[in-house]
């Protein structure tokens, strides 16, 4: 009876390895039953992920990426806003299946979730009212805002210890605290920051001084449990760099053309 018993708990051990396979190729296979792909995006956050005034519909560089990955599964897209608070508790709750959102990798939350190859790579940076700030010392025991959830809160209490972070829902919210003089900047990634500003209203009284206090790759975050999903990422994000789409999506929203120009000084590696 005992070496029954031993046969039969070994023969389910040695089934666990092909259940999580199953599984994950279930996960994938899922997505393809449904025709659709269900990615986390910002939805105020210019030209990351934003509402086109005139054609009602969410655009952006984060949701182009999107768009080509969507392609790959040949299934549709369905776009569903996050915040940086609740886009890696969507994810592991299997709300959305993919995160395209401006969010930077970090060891922290890879513990969470997995990443995809950067897609994206910015400077953490301020903006201020121009001419209040020249170095960094400059902001020490001032009130800067920010997001939630977000590297930004942790890289500006890092830097400016004596500094008081306010964190905001998202960054328009941020801005508007700086514009009523609630705080005396905000930060976050400089792509964001000059996207805020172009769409400001009396943007010639800020600025983004020159200096900066982090890095930020971007990558797509992918639930942990569906490796087959983040192969096939990253396998597009290559062929984007590959084929000039990742090139030709960066000078779209980021080009000498753009409300947001920026020089594009990485590519997308493993």
């Amino acid at each position: 009876m005992k070496l029954m018993s031993r046969k039969f708990f070994i023969s389910i051990i040695s089934l666990i390895p092909l259940l999580y396979v199953t599984n994950v190729q279930a996960d994938v296979n899922e997505i393809k039953k449904k025709k659709t792909l269900i990615v986390g995006v910002k939805d105020s956050l210019y030209p990351f992920g934003f509402v086109n005034e005139k054609s009602r519909t969410l655009e952006g560089y984060d949701i182009d990426f999107a768009k080509e990955i969507a392609d790959k599964l040949g299934v549709k897209i369905e776009l569903k806003p996050v915040t940086s608070a609740n886009r890696i508790p969507l994810l592991m709750e299997d709300n959305v299946d993919l995160l395209a959102c401006t969010m930077t990798i970090t060891p922290e939350r890879a513990k969470q979730i997995n990443f995809s190859y950067p897609y994206f790579v910015s400077k953490q940076k301020f903006i201020v009212k121009k001419g209040t700030v020249k170095s960094l010392k400059d902001l020490e025991n001032k009130k800067i805002g920010t997001t939630k959830g977000s590297t930004s809160e942790l890289n500006a209490a890092k830097a400016i210890p004596s500094a008081k972070i306010l964190s905001f829902d998202d960054y328009p919210q941020a801005f508007l605290a700086l514009q009523q003089g609630k705080v005396f900047a905000i930060t976050t990634d400089e792509s964001i920051l000059a996207g805020i500003l172009s769409k400001a209203s009396k943007k010639e009284d800020f600025e983004l001084p020159a200096f900066d206090i982090s890095k930020e790759p971007y990558g797509i975050g992918v639930n942990k449990k569906n490796p087959e999903l983040l192969k096939i990422v990253n396998q597009t994000l290559i062929e984007m760099e590959k084929n000039g789409k990742a090139d030709a999506t960066f000078a779209k929203w980021f080009g000498p053309n753009s409300s947001v120009p920026l020089v594009k000084d990485f590519k997308i590696t493993p």
